[in-house]
């Protein structure tokens, strides 16, 4: 994940010292890229058949919806073209969010999973 995203990394560190608006497109094309193109090479040179199922798709939408949705009200939150100290510690404590729910994911996806077995949609 850190290999994939270095390149966003680094374009948005120089777009923010050159004062560029490059910030939010970097941040989506990163993750259409990292959706995209690192899981299929990972795919293809496995050695065994990959196996998916619904949850880590789900469970990476859910979030990535809710931190697109995040980022665009930052962006056009209260001062154009300047993040606020508020906004930058509500977008650090997504991430941390994010990682403290993955560190229980599996106990999170096995209630889920228990919870919701045998539901007809």
């Amino acid at each position: 994940a850190a290999g994939g995203s270095m390149p966003e990394l680094f374009t948005s560190l120089i777009a923010t010292f050159q004062e560029s608006e490059v910030g939010f497109v970097a941040i989506v094309g990163s993750a259409v890229f990292n959706v995209l193109f690192v899981i299929a090479v990972c795919a293809i040179f496995a050695k065994d058949v990959l196996t998916l199922t619904w949850w880590p798709l789900f469970r990476d939408c859910c979030f990535y919806l809710i931190a697109l949705c995040t980022v665009a009200i930052v962006f056009a939150g209260s001062s154009k073209n300047k993040i606020e100290w508020w906004e930058a510690i509500l977008l650090l404590l997504e991430y941390f969010g994010y990682c403290t729910f993955m560190k229980f994911n599996s106990k999170i996806h096995r209630w889920i999973e228990k919870k919701f077995t045998g539901v007809k949609v």
